[in-house]
Protein backbone atom coordinates (compact mmCIF):
# COMPACT_ATOMS: atom_id res chain seq x y z
CA UNK A 1 0.00 0.00 0.00
CA UNK A 2 1.66 3.20 -1.24
CA UNK A 3 1.55 6.20 1.32
CA UNK A 4 -0.86 8.01 -0.80
CA UNK A 5 -3.38 5.19 -0.19
CA UNK A 6 -2.77 4.93 3.12
CA UNK A 7 -3.70 9.18 3.29
CA UNK A 8 -6.66 7.77 1.75
CA UNK A 9 -7.61 5.88 4.33
CA UNK A 10 -7.56 7.85 7.29
CA UNK A 11 -9.31 10.85 5.21
CA UNK A 12 -12.11 8.40 4.14
CA UNK A 13 -12.36 6.84 7.30
CA UNK A 14 -12.88 10.24 9.02
CA UNK A 15 -15.50 11.16 6.62
CA UNK A 16 -17.60 7.80 7.21
CA UNK A 17 -17.29 8.28 10.62
CA UNK A 18 -18.32 11.58 10.72
CA UNK A 19 -21.58 11.23 8.53
CA UNK A 20 -22.12 8.36 10.69
CA UNK A 21 -22.20 9.99 13.86
CA UNK A 22 -24.21 12.72 12.43
CA UNK A 23 -26.82 10.13 11.23
CA UNK A 24 -27.17 9.48 14.73
CA UNK A 25 -28.78 12.08 15.07
CA UNK A 26 -31.38 12.46 12.73
CA UNK A 27 -32.49 8.62 14.46
CA UNK A 28 -32.53 9.97 17.93
CA UNK A 29 -34.63 12.79 16.71
CA UNK A 30 -37.32 10.73 15.19
CA UNK A 31 -37.64 8.90 18.68
CA UNK A 32 -37.18 11.69 21.15
CA UNK A 33 -38.32 14.77 19.90
CA UNK A 34 -42.08 16.44 20.24
CA UNK A 35 -42.56 17.92 16.85
CA UNK A 36 -41.33 14.85 15.03
CA UNK A 37 -44.64 13.32 15.97
CA UNK A 38 -46.54 16.40 14.52
CA UNK A 39 -44.96 17.49 11.22
CA UNK A 40 -42.23 17.05 9.28
CA UNK A 41 -39.29 19.30 9.86
CA UNK A 42 -38.06 20.41 5.96
CA UNK A 43 -42.05 21.82 5.91
CA UNK A 44 -41.19 24.89 5.08
CA UNK A 45 -44.61 26.53 6.66
CA UNK A 46 -44.54 24.32 10.26
CA UNK A 47 -40.76 23.58 10.96
CA UNK A 48 -38.21 26.02 12.21
CA UNK A 49 -34.16 27.08 11.60
CA UNK A 50 -33.18 25.09 14.60
CA UNK A 51 -35.49 21.60 13.48
CA UNK A 52 -34.40 21.59 9.94
CA UNK A 53 -30.83 22.57 10.64
CA UNK A 54 -31.03 19.05 12.46
CA UNK A 55 -32.55 17.20 9.60
CA UNK A 56 -30.38 19.15 7.10
CA UNK A 57 -27.19 17.68 8.37
CA UNK A 58 -28.18 14.62 7.92
CA UNK A 59 -28.92 14.85 4.42
CA UNK A 60 -25.00 14.07 3.67
CA UNK A 61 -25.00 10.40 5.20
CA UNK A 62 -26.53 8.23 3.07
CA UNK A 63 -24.65 10.03 -0.19
CA UNK A 64 -20.92 10.43 1.01
CA UNK A 65 -21.52 7.20 2.85
CA UNK A 66 -22.56 5.91 -0.82
CA UNK A 67 -19.96 7.49 -2.73
CA UNK A 68 -17.51 6.28 -0.33
CA UNK A 69 -18.18 2.63 -0.53
CA UNK A 70 -17.46 3.10 -4.30
CA UNK A 71 -14.40 4.47 -3.40
CA UNK A 72 -13.29 1.50 -0.55
CA UNK A 73 -14.25 -1.13 -3.44
CA UNK A 74 -12.01 0.06 -6.01
CA UNK A 75 -9.29 0.31 -3.41
CA UNK A 76 -10.42 -3.37 -2.39
CA UNK A 77 -9.97 -4.15 -5.95
CA UNK A 78 -6.48 -3.51 -5.99
CA UNK A 79 -5.97 -6.43 -3.63
CA UNK A 80 -7.79 -8.86 -5.83
CA UNK A 81 -8.81 -9.51 -9.53
CA UNK A 82 -11.81 -8.21 -11.06
CA UNK A 83 -13.37 -11.48 -10.82
CA UNK A 84 -12.82 -11.82 -6.86
CA UNK A 85 -14.10 -8.03 -6.30
CA UNK A 86 -17.17 -9.29 -8.63
CA UNK A 87 -17.55 -12.33 -6.37
CA UNK A 88 -17.36 -10.25 -3.29
CA UNK A 89 -19.64 -7.62 -3.77
CA UNK A 90 -22.52 -9.84 -4.79
CA UNK A 91 -22.15 -11.61 -1.73
CA UNK A 92 -21.74 -8.19 0.38
CA UNK A 93 -24.47 -6.90 -1.32
CA UNK A 94 -26.85 -10.08 -0.50
CA UNK A 95 -25.81 -10.15 2.99
CA UNK A 96 -26.65 -6.37 3.45
CA UNK A 97 -30.31 -7.30 1.51
CA UNK A 98 -30.74 -10.10 4.22
CA UNK A 99 -29.61 -7.66 7.29
CA UNK A 100 -31.94 -5.09 6.08
CA UNK A 101 -34.86 -7.25 5.85
CA UNK A 102 -34.45 -9.04 9.41
CA UNK A 103 -31.81 -7.55 11.96
CA UNK A 104 -32.62 -3.92 10.93
CA UNK A 105 -36.36 -3.74 10.00
CA UNK A 106 -36.85 -5.22 13.49
CA UNK A 107 -34.60 -2.58 15.02
CA UNK A 108 -36.56 0.04 13.71
CA UNK A 109 -40.29 -1.63 14.78
CA UNK A 110 -38.92 -4.49 17.33
CA UNK A 111 -42.75 -5.62 16.31
CA UNK A 112 -42.02 -9.17 15.87
CA UNK A 113 -44.76 -9.73 12.95
CA UNK A 114 -42.73 -7.52 10.74
CA UNK A 115 -45.62 -5.27 9.73
CA UNK A 116 -44.07 -2.62 8.50
CA UNK A 117 -41.16 -4.10 6.58
CA UNK A 118 -39.09 -1.44 4.55
CA UNK A 119 -36.62 -1.23 1.89
CA UNK A 120 -34.49 1.47 3.49
CA UNK A 121 -30.67 2.81 3.09
CA UNK A 122 -28.84 -0.69 3.53
CA UNK A 123 -30.78 -2.58 0.80
CA UNK A 124 -29.88 -0.04 -1.29
CA UNK A 125 -26.22 -0.23 -0.75
CA UNK A 126 -26.41 -3.86 -0.90
CA UNK A 127 -28.36 -3.85 -4.18
CA UNK A 128 -25.74 -1.10 -5.47
CA UNK A 129 -23.20 -3.70 -4.81
CA UNK A 130 -24.62 -6.22 -6.50
CA UNK A 131 -25.04 -3.86 -9.63
CA UNK A 132 -21.46 -2.23 -9.00
CA UNK A 133 -20.11 -6.13 -9.18
CA UNK A 134 -21.23 -5.90 -12.99
CA UNK A 135 -19.86 -2.38 -13.68
CA UNK A 136 -16.44 -3.12 -12.79
CA UNK A 137 -16.02 -4.97 -15.78
CA UNK A 138 -16.69 -2.23 -18.08
CA UNK A 139 -13.93 0.51 -18.64
CA UNK A 140 -13.68 3.57 -16.28
CA UNK A 141 -14.39 6.02 -18.42
CA UNK A 142 -17.64 3.78 -19.53
CA UNK A 143 -17.95 3.56 -15.45
CA UNK A 144 -18.23 7.30 -14.96
CA UNK A 145 -20.10 7.98 -18.19
CA UNK A 146 -22.91 5.69 -17.23
CA UNK A 147 -22.67 7.25 -13.55
CA UNK A 148 -23.08 10.92 -14.56
CA UNK A 149 -25.84 10.13 -17.06
CA UNK A 150 -28.12 8.44 -14.50
CA UNK A 151 -27.02 10.55 -11.51
CA UNK A 152 -28.23 13.61 -14.08
CA UNK A 153 -30.93 12.24 -16.49
CA UNK A 154 -32.91 10.64 -13.56
CA UNK A 155 -34.83 13.22 -13.32
CA UNK A 156 -36.74 13.17 -16.32
CA UNK A 157 -38.47 10.30 -14.89
CA UNK A 158 -40.21 11.81 -12.36
CA UNK A 159 -42.96 12.33 -14.23
CA UNK A 160 -43.30 9.10 -15.38
CA UNK A 161 -45.44 7.14 -12.85
CA UNK A 162 -47.34 3.26 -13.20
CA UNK A 163 -49.43 2.94 -10.17
CA UNK A 164 -49.41 0.21 -8.27
CA UNK A 165 -45.65 -1.18 -9.96
CA UNK A 166 -43.86 -2.61 -7.27
CA UNK A 167 -40.99 -3.10 -9.76
CA UNK A 168 -41.11 0.62 -10.52
CA UNK A 169 -40.97 2.46 -6.86
CA UNK A 170 -37.98 -0.02 -6.43
CA UNK A 171 -36.45 1.64 -9.22
CA UNK A 172 -37.59 5.13 -9.04
CA UNK A 173 -40.56 6.20 -6.79
CA UNK A 174 -41.05 6.30 -3.11
CA UNK A 175 -43.93 4.23 -1.85
CA UNK A 176 -46.37 2.09 0.30
CA UNK A 177 -47.75 -1.25 -0.25
CA UNK A 178 -50.52 -2.95 1.04
CA UNK A 179 -49.58 -6.46 1.40
CA UNK A 180 -52.13 -7.75 3.57
CA UNK A 181 -54.65 -6.59 6.32
CA UNK A 182 -52.18 -4.65 8.71
CA UNK A 183 -48.95 -5.44 6.57
CA UNK A 184 -47.68 -2.73 4.61
CA UNK A 185 -44.51 -3.11 1.93
CA UNK A 186 -42.52 0.67 1.81
CA UNK A 187 -39.55 1.30 -0.65
CA UNK A 188 -37.91 4.53 0.93
CA UNK A 189 -34.78 4.22 -0.96
CA UNK A 190 -35.72 3.48 -4.89
CA UNK A 191 -32.48 2.64 -6.55
CA UNK A 192 -31.99 4.92 -9.10
CA UNK A 193 -29.94 6.80 -8.73
CA UNK A 194 -28.21 5.43 -5.36
CA UNK A 195 -26.42 2.72 -7.79
CA UNK A 196 -25.08 5.63 -9.97
CA UNK A 197 -23.41 7.73 -6.83
CA UNK A 198 -21.74 4.28 -5.50
CA UNK A 199 -20.17 3.49 -9.24
CA UNK A 200 -19.48 7.28 -9.33
CA UNK A 201 -16.98 6.76 -5.78
CA UNK A 202 -15.98 3.53 -7.66
CA UNK A 203 -14.70 5.67 -10.64
CA UNK A 204 -12.94 8.12 -8.52
CA UNK A 205 -11.16 5.77 -6.56
CA UNK A 206 -8.49 5.48 -8.80
CA UNK A 207 -7.09 8.96 -8.30
CA UNK A 208 -5.99 7.51 -4.58
CA UNK A 209 -4.09 4.90 -5.97
CA UNK A 210 -2.89 6.26 -9.09
CA UNK A 211 0.40 8.41 -9.38
CA UNK A 212 -1.54 11.41 -8.93
CA UNK A 213 0.41 14.43 -6.53
CA UNK A 214 -1.97 15.10 -3.40
CA UNK A 215 -2.38 19.10 -4.78
CA UNK A 216 -3.33 18.10 -7.66
CA UNK A 217 -5.86 15.69 -6.72
CA UNK A 218 -7.20 18.41 -3.76
CA UNK A 219 -7.00 21.18 -6.36
CA UNK A 220 -9.20 18.37 -8.89
CA UNK A 221 -11.55 17.59 -5.68
CA UNK A 222 -12.26 21.06 -4.61
CA UNK A 223 -13.32 22.69 -8.25
CA UNK A 224 -15.29 19.41 -8.71
CA UNK A 225 -17.08 20.31 -5.20
CA UNK A 226 -17.31 24.09 -5.87
CA UNK A 227 -18.43 23.50 -9.25
CA UNK A 228 -20.96 20.98 -8.14
CA UNK A 229 -22.55 23.80 -5.33
CA UNK A 230 -22.67 26.53 -7.73
CA UNK A 231 -24.64 24.01 -9.65
CA UNK A 232 -27.09 23.57 -7.38
CA UNK A 233 -27.60 26.61 -6.22
CA UNK A 234 -28.53 27.67 -9.90
CA UNK A 235 -30.96 24.96 -10.56
CA UNK A 236 -32.36 25.42 -6.87
CA UNK A 237 -33.11 28.61 -7.46
CA UNK A 238 -34.18 28.97 -10.73
CA UNK A 239 -36.02 25.81 -10.82
CA UNK A 240 -34.81 24.50 -14.34
CA UNK A 241 -34.65 21.06 -13.40
CA UNK A 242 -32.97 18.30 -11.55
CA UNK A 243 -35.84 17.73 -8.47
CA UNK A 244 -39.28 17.15 -7.66
CA UNK A 245 -40.23 19.28 -5.25
CA UNK A 246 -39.37 22.71 -7.19
CA UNK A 247 -37.77 25.92 -3.98
CA UNK A 248 -40.75 28.03 -3.11
CA UNK A 249 -40.71 31.66 -2.23
CA UNK A 250 -42.84 31.93 1.05
CA UNK A 251 -41.92 35.54 1.26
CA UNK A 252 -39.87 34.65 4.87
CA UNK A 253 -36.35 34.29 4.87
CA UNK A 254 -36.49 31.31 7.30
CA UNK A 255 -38.99 29.67 5.39
CA UNK A 256 -37.13 30.25 2.29
CA UNK A 257 -34.25 28.83 3.91
CA UNK A 258 -35.96 25.62 4.75
CA UNK A 259 -37.62 25.41 0.98
CA UNK A 260 -34.13 26.18 -0.70
CA UNK A 261 -31.75 23.93 1.66
CA UNK A 262 -34.84 20.20 1.52
CA UNK A 263 -34.19 19.13 -2.22
CA UNK A 264 -35.81 15.78 -2.28
CA UNK A 265 -34.04 12.83 -0.81
CA UNK A 266 -36.36 10.07 -1.81
CA UNK A 267 -36.11 9.54 -5.02
CA UNK A 268 -32.13 11.80 -4.66
CA UNK A 269 -32.81 14.12 -7.54
CA UNK A 270 -30.06 15.57 -9.04
CA UNK A 271 -29.94 18.85 -6.91
CA UNK A 272 -29.79 16.58 -3.67
CA UNK A 273 -26.50 15.30 -5.06
CA UNK A 274 -24.72 18.34 -6.56
CA UNK A 275 -25.55 19.51 -2.65
CA UNK A 276 -24.41 16.45 -0.62
CA UNK A 277 -21.20 14.98 -2.88
CA UNK A 278 -20.11 18.58 -3.71
CA UNK A 279 -19.62 18.97 0.20
CA UNK A 280 -18.38 15.26 0.62
CA UNK A 281 -15.36 16.56 -2.41
CA UNK A 282 -14.28 19.42 -0.72
CA UNK A 283 -14.18 17.49 2.76
CA UNK A 284 -11.71 14.96 1.23
CA UNK A 285 -9.51 17.62 -0.50
CA UNK A 286 -9.18 18.97 2.67
CA UNK A 287 -8.72 16.73 5.04
CA UNK A 288 -6.08 14.30 4.03
CA UNK A 289 -3.52 15.56 6.63
CA UNK A 290 -5.77 16.03 9.62
CA UNK A 291 -4.47 14.47 12.79
CA UNK A 292 -5.46 14.12 15.87
CA UNK A 293 -7.33 12.79 18.92
CA UNK A 294 -10.65 14.17 17.30
CA UNK A 295 -9.97 12.38 13.82
CA UNK A 296 -8.82 9.37 15.41
CA UNK A 297 -12.28 9.60 17.53
CA UNK A 298 -14.58 9.50 14.24
CA UNK A 299 -12.45 7.84 12.12
CA UNK A 300 -13.04 4.59 15.14
CA UNK A 301 -16.71 4.71 13.96
CA UNK A 302 -15.53 4.85 9.89
CA UNK A 303 -13.73 1.75 10.26
CA UNK A 304 -16.71 -0.31 11.78
CA UNK A 305 -19.72 1.51 10.28
CA UNK A 306 -21.53 -1.29 9.56
CA UNK A 307 -21.21 -2.75 13.25
CA UNK A 308 -21.86 0.57 14.48
CA UNK A 309 -25.10 1.35 12.42
CA UNK A 310 -26.58 -1.99 14.16
CA UNK A 311 -25.66 -0.96 17.62
CA UNK A 312 -26.29 2.83 17.37
CA UNK A 313 -30.06 1.33 16.16
CA UNK A 314 -30.88 -1.08 18.59
CA UNK A 315 -29.49 0.94 21.55
CA UNK A 316 -31.40 3.63 20.63
CA UNK A 317 -34.49 2.02 20.31
CA UNK A 318 -34.08 0.58 23.89
CA UNK A 319 -33.69 4.01 25.21
CA UNK A 320 -36.43 4.99 23.89
CA UNK A 321 -38.66 1.94 25.38
CA UNK A 322 -36.71 3.25 28.68
CA UNK A 323 -37.79 6.81 28.35
CA UNK A 324 -41.40 6.00 27.15
CA UNK A 325 -42.08 3.83 30.41
CA UNK A 326 -40.28 6.17 32.60
CA UNK A 327 -42.91 9.53 31.35
CA UNK A 328 -45.88 7.37 31.52
CA UNK A 329 -46.26 6.40 27.87
CA UNK A 330 -45.44 2.68 28.30
CA UNK A 331 -42.55 1.20 26.90
CA UNK A 332 -45.06 -1.06 24.64
CA UNK A 333 -45.66 2.27 22.62
CA UNK A 334 -42.37 1.97 21.20
CA UNK A 335 -43.51 -1.69 19.75
CA UNK A 336 -44.13 0.01 16.33
CA UNK A 337 -46.51 -0.92 13.24
CA UNK A 338 -45.91 2.09 11.59
CA UNK A 339 -42.80 4.47 11.50
CA UNK A 340 -42.36 5.51 14.51
CA UNK A 341 -43.10 9.21 13.96
CA UNK A 342 -46.03 8.52 12.30
CA UNK A 343 -47.17 6.39 15.30
CA UNK A 344 -50.97 7.83 16.56
CA UNK A 345 -49.76 6.55 20.48
CA UNK A 346 -46.57 8.79 20.44
CA UNK A 347 -48.32 11.94 19.98
CA UNK A 348 -47.60 13.89 23.23
CA UNK A 349 -44.42 12.07 23.96
CA UNK A 350 -40.92 13.80 23.12
CA UNK A 351 -38.59 16.66 24.35
CA UNK A 352 -37.38 19.75 23.27
CA UNK A 353 -34.74 19.84 20.82
CA UNK A 354 -31.71 20.63 23.13
CA UNK A 355 -32.55 17.18 24.94
CA UNK A 356 -32.47 15.97 21.73
CA UNK A 357 -29.00 16.76 21.19
CA UNK A 358 -27.90 15.76 24.94
CA UNK A 359 -29.22 12.07 24.06
CA UNK A 360 -27.54 12.18 20.84
CA UNK A 361 -23.49 13.19 22.46
CA UNK A 362 -24.71 10.26 25.48
CA UNK A 363 -25.44 7.35 22.72
CA UNK A 364 -22.02 8.67 20.75
CA UNK A 365 -19.65 8.40 23.80
CA UNK A 366 -21.69 5.35 25.20
CA UNK A 367 -21.08 3.66 21.97
CA UNK A 368 -17.89 4.58 21.26
CA UNK A 369 -15.36 2.53 23.48
CA UNK A 370 -17.30 -0.70 22.12
CA UNK A 371 -16.56 0.25 18.47
CA UNK A 372 -13.36 1.13 19.50
CA UNK A 373 -13.03 -2.56 20.69
CA UNK A 374 -13.94 -4.34 17.71
CA UNK A 375 -11.90 -2.06 15.06
CA UNK A 376 -8.82 -3.12 17.26
CA UNK A 377 -9.84 -6.82 17.45
CA UNK A 378 -10.65 -6.57 13.64
CA UNK A 379 -7.44 -4.99 13.09
CA UNK A 380 -5.30 -7.51 14.97
CA UNK A 381 -7.68 -10.45 13.12
CA UNK A 382 -7.24 -9.54 9.39
CA UNK A 383 -7.17 -13.64 8.37
CA UNK A 384 -10.83 -14.12 9.55
CA UNK A 385 -12.64 -13.69 6.56
CA UNK A 386 -15.91 -12.90 8.05
CA UNK A 387 -14.97 -9.59 9.52
CA UNK A 388 -15.03 -8.28 6.39
CA UNK A 389 -18.66 -8.71 6.16
CA UNK A 390 -19.44 -6.53 9.99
Amino acid sequence: MTEMTKSRVESIDLLKGLVMVIMALDHIRDYFHYSAFFFDPGDPTQSTLPIFFTRFITHFCAPTFSFLAGVSAFLLGQKKSRTELSSFLVKRGAWLILIEMTIVNFGWYFDIYFRSPGLLVIWCLGISMIILAALIHLSRKAILLVSLIIIAGHNLLDTVHFNGSVLWSILHEFAFFKITEGVEFAVIYPLIPWIAVMSLGYYFGAFYVQTIEAEKRKRLFNIIGVLALIAFAILRYTNLYGDPMPYKDYGSIDQNLISFFNPSKYPSSLEYLLMTLGAAFIFLANTENLKGRVVSFFSTFGRVPFFYYILHLYFIHLLACIVAEYTGFGWKTLILEDWVTESPNLKGYGFPLWVVYVVWVFVILALYPICKKFDVYKQNHRDKWWLSYL
